[in-house]
């Protein structure tokens, strides 16, 4: 298996360690999860963030931690993100 298809299992492996725990973090460190992901993922929606839906306060912290790792590449951030897993999220 190459790289590239090696960090992505152990991403989607993270994410789904990630979605199911029971474990509850505090905001900061959920706003880190969200920016990891969705900046591995190229998720569209970092760049939408002005939904009516949500408070302005929450847009407003979602939108400086997408900002903190813009310039990180897709893989860097699967590979912050599988280490922000690893560290918080017990296997």
């Amino acid at each position: 298996m190459d790289n590239s298809k090696k960090l992505d299992v152990e991403f989607q492996e993270a994410y789904e360690r990630a979605t199911h725990t029971k474990l509850r973090f505090p905001p900061d460190l959920m706003l880190h999860f969200y920016a990891y992901y969705k900046r591995a993922t190229n998720d569209s929606e970092i760049y939408n963030l002005a939904n009516p839906d949500n408070e302005q306060l929450i847009t407003a912290f979602k939108m400086n931690a997408i900002f903190q790792v813009k310039n990180l590449s897709s893989n860097e951030a699967k590979k912050e993100y599988i280490k922000l897993v690893n560290k918080h999220i017990p296997k």
